[in-house]
């Protein structure tokens, strides 16, 4: 893991980045000036137990292209998930809550994954780890209202003129951030390569 220093606040921004596109570097943007944040960690992973892993380029090759498309020193893009067996979200802030006492972390997240998020294993658990801000995403903007993560958690919820305090807050706690947003997805990016092999071939 990145080297942290006592009471920095500290973002946890995670994805299978396959491949990593300027949509993910806005989404670390914003959560840097919205939530001051000190460090943002950007944490490839082994990959998504909800996707399909036939088209999942290689570990390194994710990590490398990602450390091209950080935007700033304060960005950290790490795959320790990896080196430690982690799979499940929730595993994963369990391990960096366990090892970094006294650093304020926030759970960084796009609207886009908002909708499922009930679905991720142990999503309680995860929304009581760590607070948690939800970075909006084209065609998502309502999740925040409609989701069952949302409605579980509606009386943890921030106003997003507070995102600031969300570092210091106790979880649960989560807010919405609305501002710039990139239509560019990982899946699109792949299918378009996939139909240019297709029509070169």
């Amino acid at each position: 893991m990145p080297y942290v220093e006592q009471g920095m606040s500290v973002g946890l921004f995670g994805g299978s980045f396959n491949p990593p596109h300027p949509g993910h570097e806005l989404v670390a943007e914003i959560a840097l000036r919205r939530l001051g944040l000190d460090q943002l960690w950007w944490m490839v992973t082994p990959g998504n137990p909800l996707k399909n892993h036939s088209d999942l380029a290689s570990l390194d090759e994710r990590v490398e292209l990602s450390r091209r498309m950080a935007p700033g020193p304060r960005v950290k893009v790490t795959a320790f998930e990896a080196a430690h067996d982690l799979r499940y979200t929730a595993e994963t802030l369990a391990f960096v809550k366990a090892r970094n006492p006294g650093i304020n972390f926030v759970w960084i997240m796009g609207a886009d994954n908002l909708r499922q998020f009930h679905k991720w294993q142990d999503w309680r658990a995860i929304a009581e780890t760590f607070p948690i801000a939800v970075i909006d995403r084209p065609g998502s903007t309502l999740a925040y209202l409609s989701s069952k993560m949302a409605k579980t958690f509606s009386h943890a919820r921030v106003d997003e003129n507070d995102a600031a305090v969300l570092p210091h807050l106790k979880a649960p706690a989560w807010t919405f951030i609305h501002g710039p947003r990139s239509s560019l997805s990982s899946s699109a990016i792949r299918n378009e390569r996939t139909a240019n092999k297709t029509a070169t071939s």
